[in-house]
């Protein structure tokens, strides 16, 4: 079992259900794991909603850039964090924040993103957390096996 203690199974639902993904730390640079992974994602059916404060109202792949999660339009599914493990409790508080407006239902850390403190806030207000892994990645193991 992983950090998160989620079964296969979970993450493969989680994959299935979710439509709309808010990516947390987006960013416009073709070198940086974000971009693949929203490319990966838009290609698949995903709607991708980037978030980065300093390239607000840009864009990438075609999606506008929020300034913060309070920006996004409903619905988002997933809030994707590509920040380090130390800024995810505030963006947790943020998730919290606009979880009834958004519908937003499942909080999902990177690759090497680990926060206990925030992923146990997460759950205590609702959200499934997913941590230390990558959709990418996930994907590719699950839902085409």
């Amino acid at each position: 079992m992983s950090i998160d203690g989620l079964s296969d199974d979970e993450v493969r639902t989680i994959l299935k259900r979710a439509k709309t993904f808010a990516v947390v730390g987006a960013s416009a640079k073709p070198d940086r794991p974000s971009y693949g992974v929203m490319r990966f994602l838009i290609d698949q059916g995903y709607i991708v909603k980037p978030v980065n404060p300093g390239i607000a109202g840009k864009s990438i792949h075609g999606q506008l850039v929020y300034e913060n999660l309070a920006a996004v339009p409903a619905p988002i599914d997933v809030v994707d964090l590509f920040r380090a493990s130390a800024a995810v409790p505030e963006i947790v508080r943020d998730a919290i924040a606009v979880k009834t407006s958004t519908g937003a239902s499942v909080i999902w850390m990177q690759l090497g993103v680990i926060n206990e403190e925030a992923a146990t806030s997460a759950r205590a207000a609702g959200f499934t957390v997913v941590m230390d892994r990558c959709p990418k990645i996930e994907f590719a193991r699950l839902m085409r096996s």
